[in-house]
């Protein structure tokens, strides 16, 4: 596995595989990679012939309040998982690489950033949107795959990749789970022993919200509220949103006459824990 620091390097190896006819997968992660991230690998392998693996975490995207510092890191950790899974390249630029003295684009995806987690992050998608327009700007990919968990960030690079015209294939993979339902998150190192034990609320919680739509519930507030019950039955969950949606606008829907989207954001200790399924009439 060769290990590419600076943008001009990653772009000329990149040059090289197409000029050579070769399909290139990237899966852009923040580091600190854990099961979910090396389904994300094994699903690109089967899409191309290299595959890249980014690891950067974008201070972009945190708001000053939030984890950046203390986000979780282990370099040389994600570096022996990577090479057991066959990766081409792992692009693990510096800050100061993608963002230079004077850098001041950022791109914003308007609708799609407001909703969901945007309400509280303001800010947050603009970093997601402008760090990941570099990414494929750099990779030159022609795939890039990423979690369904962070669904609105799914939407959001969709959004981007049609309204820019890039000619890249952006696949959502399905999202991973622990045996008992937790969604696999870097995040999940900040629960406790009773923190851990009381995350199963979200899955929890979705596997109720889809019970009662196979029951042949259709109202949108009767399994938000229903789902939200739930959750507020473990004291050490602190709600942010429940809210039931359409799977391409994020807008709000009122009953479920096809595919929805019920995405929750809950605040357990430090960790902020966010899930979702597809909830079919």
């Amino acid at each position: 596995m060769q290990i590419i620091e600076r943008i001009h390097e990653m772009r000329s190896w990149s040059e090289t595989q197409r000029c050579q006819g070769r399909r290139l997968v990237l899966v852009p992660t923040m580091g600190f990679l854990h099961e979910g991230h090396l389904s994300l690998v094994c699903d690109a392998r089967k899409r191309g012939d290299q595959v890249v693996v980014s690891i950067f975490v974008n201070p972009a995207q945190f708001a000053p309040q939030e984890d950046f510092a203390a986000y979780p890191r282990d370099f040389e950790r994600d570096r022996q998982l990577l090479q057991k899974e066959r990766v081409d390249v792992l692009f693990h630029p510096s800050v100061d690489e993608i963002y230079p003295e004077g850098y001041q684009t950022q791109i914003k995806v308007e609708r799609l950033s407001v909703p969901l987690c945007g309400v509280v992050r303001p800010g947050h998608f603009r970093g997601v949107a402008t760090v990941v327009a570099k990414l494929l700007n750099i990779v030159r990919p022609h795939v890039a795959v990423f979690g369904r968990k962070d669904y609105q960030q799914l939407q959001v690079i969709r959004r981007l990749v049609a309204d820019l015209n890039y000619d890249i294939e952006i696949v959502g993979h399905p999202t991973v789970r622990e045996a008992d339902g937790l969604a696999l998150s870097s995040r999940n190192v900040y629960l406790n022993a009773e923190g851990r034990k009381a995350a199963l609320c979200l899955s929890r919680s979705l596997g109720l919200a889809e019970s009662l739509a196979r029951q042949g519930e259709k109202r949108g507030k009767a399994i938000v509220d229903a789902v939200q019950a739930e959750i507020g039955k473990e004291p050490l969950a602190k709600m942010e949103y429940v809210i039931l949606c359409d799977p391409e606008t994020l807008q709000e829907v009122d009953r479920i006459d096809q595919d929805a989207v019920l995405a929750l954001a809950v605040s357990i200790g430090k960790a902020r824990l966010i899930d979702n399924t597809v909830i079919k009439p």
